[in-house]
């Protein structure tokens, strides 16, 4: 009978799985084929702009479902410097994309990692970079939204499925402040929504200092999390 409803749990378990990993790649082919999905932002933000004091709680709301059903945010963070400004843009960007991170992250662990720990049940090297994620998943966490290289909507998915406790993900999320300020002055630079879905911003002096910036500290912390994590992985395999 035990053996029963294991089976039935772990058949479960993977019909979850199955069903979230088929979403996820229909949800992509549909927004691909069928949708502009940056127009779409664009009409959202539009109305956003539209609601005076309702504004704040409208975007954090889009702002989440784009989180999960992984649409890139960029134009969302881009629009809420023009919308907000820089003060209260990044303080409305960084509680939606948290919010948005969270509620990812807590699909990914409670849908998918049972199945992910199965399978690298008998891998030394997964269970080692696992166990590195655990053992220091605040840094990992922190390093990683540091580097805006990272696709941030897949990432709150892949933590999730790792042993990181709740509580560093969470902590190690501040990583994403300074990516947020850096979006949200561009967006604040721009001052224009119609503007910020066309390559017009990038004539902005500011802007191009701002972007280059970016990809230039992008790059630096790319390669100073790979090696982080490549090193608590191999210390890992040695002590184990």
């Amino acid at each position: 009978m035990k053996r029963q409803n294991r089976a039935s749990r772990k058949i479960k378990r993977l019909f979850y799985f199955f069903l979230v990993a088929v979403s996820v790649a229909l949800l992509i082919i549909v927004q691909a084929k069928y949708f502009n999905v940056q127009k779409l932002l664009a009409n959202a933000l539009v109305w956003v702009e539209s609601l005076g004091s309702w504004a704040p709680v409208a975007f954090i709301v889009i702002y989440n479902l784009a989180t999960v059903l992984f649409v890139p945010g960029a134009l969302l963070t881009l629009g809420g410097g023009v919308i907000f400004g820089m003060i209260w843009g990044s303080i409305y960007v960084f509680i939606a994309s948290t919010l948005g991170a969270i509620f990812a992250f807590l699909i990914g662990r409670y849908l998918s990692r049972h199945w992910v720990a199965k399978k690298i049940e008998g891998n030394t090297k997964f269970q080692a970079i696992d166990q590195s994620v655990a053992k220091e998943g605040f840094k990992i966490v922190l390093l990683t939204r540091l580097a805006p290289v990272f696709p941030f909507n897949l990432l709150n998915y892949a933590f999730g499925v790792t042993r990181v406790s709740f509580k560093d993900y969470c902590l190690g999320s501040v990583g994403m402040i300074p990516g947020t300020f850096m979006y949200v002055y561009l967006g604040s630079v721009v001052g224009d929504l119609a503007m910020i879905t066309t390559a017009n911003q990038s004539a902005n002096p500011q802007a191009q200092t701002a972007q280059f910036i970016i990809h230039v500290l992008g790059a630096i912390l790319t390669v100073a999390v790979t090696v982080y994590i490549a090193r608590a992985a191999q210390k890992v395999l040695e002590n184990g």
